[in-house]
């Protein structure tokens, strides 16, 4: 039986995983590592990383049919470089010639929403569905397209950053430089300075007991739970919100009318509660509404899915 391997370059995290043709994750192993180190001194952890885990599975490196790489950023499979990102201070970096020094195996490099998205569509909420959108909000928002069951990213491997579409002319400045971007308005931290805004204009909300008078103490999740509880500040906080991040799925879904939008990141944790009402805004807008109802989901691969997606790289591009 053949063997994949994912690995994922974060920010403050090296993940790796052990998964077999079907997307199921054997095993996996993280270790914590600082920013502005050396690209060389990251693989080199990752390849011993890699080692032990094939030990404990007892899995002959000869049975590992290829590694992939999920990393934010722009990435350029056909040179197996990561162009650009600013984070973990990446410009043209060779993550492919660098790991091939531990492995003679392919190694593909692809941005980690896109490898997100491909688990989902190999082994979770997107399963059986050949096109879909994966959507993880966090810090930012990032995105990947699946079409007919294969990562779609432009001819320069650098498509899909859904969360710097526009969709308020001048609007709130990005961290992109533009203004109006999707992320400025529906990010995790867009949506805390909209919740302590509210709270700051409003003494008498809810929002002050909740977080204990304490408004540094505010999170995604602050707003909605001043909703369920009464609260016109919460209630007007989470509705608007609602609006902002319909506003980027109904242009998603009129561009590329996806069978399914998955939702991924900290907030799709309220589930029923984010997806319904969601779902109904998204229906009221969105193009051909009468023909055209995607699927809502809530992801289901969770933590793991950048290094199942990023492991699975090795089964799709060889199509």
């Amino acid at each position: 039986m053949k063997y994949f391997v994912g690995v994922e370059i974060g920010v403050s995290q090296l993940d790796v995983g052990i998964v077999d043709k079907y997307g199921k994750l054997l095993n996996r192993d993280r270790k914590s590592h600082s920013g502005g180190r050396h690209y060389s001194e990251i693989i080199n952890d990752v390849a011993e990383i890699i080692k032990i885990l094939l030990d404990k599975e007892d899995i002959d490196v000869r049975d590992v049919k290829s590694i992939g790489i999920g990393c934010p950023g722009i990435p350029n499979d056909k040179e197996g470089v990561i162009v650009r990102n600013y984070t973990l201070n990446f410009k043209n970096t060779p993550l492919r010639a660098a790991m091939q020094k531990h492995f003679k195996l392919p190694v593909y490099v692809e941005n980690n929403a896109n490898c997100a998205a491909l688990a989902e569509s190999v082994a979770g909420a997107a399963e059986d569905i050949d096109h879909s959108v994966t959507i993880k909000i966090g810090t930012g928002i990032g995105g990947g397209i699946i079409i007919n069951n294969m990562i779609y990213t432009g001819f320069n491997f650098a498509g899909a950053e859904l969360g710097h579409m526009v969709i308020a002319f001048g609007g709130e400045k990005c961290t992109c430089g533009r203004r109006g971007c999707w992320e400025a308005y529906a990010s995790v931290p867009a949506l805390i300075k909209q919740t302590t805004d509210a709270a700051k204009q409003d003494p008498n909300s809810l929002i002050h007991s909740i977080v204990k008078g304490d408004l540094s103490k505010i999170n995604e999740f602050t707003a909605f739970e001043a909703r369920k509880l009464g609260d016109a500040a919460g209630k007007k906080v989470f509705d608007r919100y609602l609006e902002y991040l319909s506003e980027g799925l109904t242009n998603i879904i009129n561009i590329l009318m996806p069978e399914a939008i998955i939702l991924g990141g900290p907030i799709s944790k309220l589930g029923d509660g984010l997806l319904k009402p969601l779902k109904e805004l998204v229906n009221e807008k969105v193009y051909a509404k009468e023909v055209v109802q995607p699927d809502f989901k809530t992801a289901e691969v969770s933590s793991a899915a950048v290094i199942i997606g990023a492991a699975m790289l090795g089964l799709f591009k060889d199509k």
